[in-house]
């Protein structure tokens, strides 16, 4: 069991924090931290010990605590060098608790906010680059939940629900891997309300689009099931492509 250690000097706590930190021992770091603030608030090794404190809470998991933290930190010390780093630590707190699509998606929202503001304010960083791969996992995960609502709405024959669903992510979501199979349900779904000039158009983009999916394949069955078009997907290569745009645009 940690104890709260007795009060040395401030360079003194500030070493024994980190310390800790290296050790794994972040219980004892935070305390370490958490007292130097308190007894040396003027310190030169204040500023840091808040980041670190803040570091500290992330590792353990204490996002709302390490975002406190860091909110605390770049509000006393907004031009420090290491406000960059404190935005993006502030950010992967934030990105840690996305939740899985099935619950609600706010957490998500919050955390492509906080990868932009970082983006935002250090373009040229490293922390900037990660920020933006962060940013397209989250886009994916919204449009995972999205593509989830749609299909039950589709299940429960919501047919205009499911289609402002599906629409969303083929026009929010454009650069996630969700859209080849939002086109083919919406395929699916102008099928069953008899849209026929939607379906046919609908799924000729998804041939010229994602002609190695899966999903373009299912979409020529569901097309050729109706009469709508003949003969077998062609092949995903270029010749293929241009063979089935041809053969969807033939029958305009």
């Amino acid at each position: 069991m940690e104890h709260a250690p007795r009060v040395g000097s401030a360079e003194t706590l500030y070493n024994h924090g980190v310390d800790a930190l290296r050790t794994n021992r972040y219980v004892l770091a935070t305390i370490q931290f958490d007292v130097l603030q308190r007894n040396y608030p003027y310190s030169q090794y204040t500023a840091n010990a808040q980041l670190m404190e803040g570091y500290s809470d992330y590792l353990q998991s204490k996002y709302p605590e390490a975002v406190q933290q860091l909110d605390r930190f770049l509000e006393l010390h907004p031009t420090s060098s290491d406000a960059a780093y404190a935005f993006y630590l502030r950010a992967l707190c934030y990105y840690e608790q996305v939740a899985d699509v099935q619950r609600d998606q706010q957490g998500t929202i919050e955390s492509m906010d906080a990868l932009e503001e970082v983006i935002t304010r250090f373009p040229q960083t490293p922390y900037a680059r990660d920020a933006q791969l962060k940013i397209d996992l989250c886009r994916d995960h919204l449009a995972g939940k999205e593509m989830l609502v749609g299909r039950f709405y589709q299940e429960q024959r919501n047919y205009q629900a499911a289609v402002n669903r599906y629409q969303r992510v083929v026009q929010d979501f454009q650069t996630t891997n969700h859209v080849p199979e939002a086109l083919e349900r919406l395929v699916e779904v102008y099928l069953d309300l008899g849209l026929l000039e939607q379906a046919r158009k609908t799924g000729a983009v998804l041939a010229y689009n994602y002609p190695d999916s899966k999903w373009y394949h299912d979409a020529y069955d569901h097309l050729r099931d109706h009469h709508l078009i003949k003969g077998v997907p062609p092949r995903a290569s270029k010749q293929g492509r241009n063979a089935f745009s041809r053969a969807w645009h033939s029958i305009f």
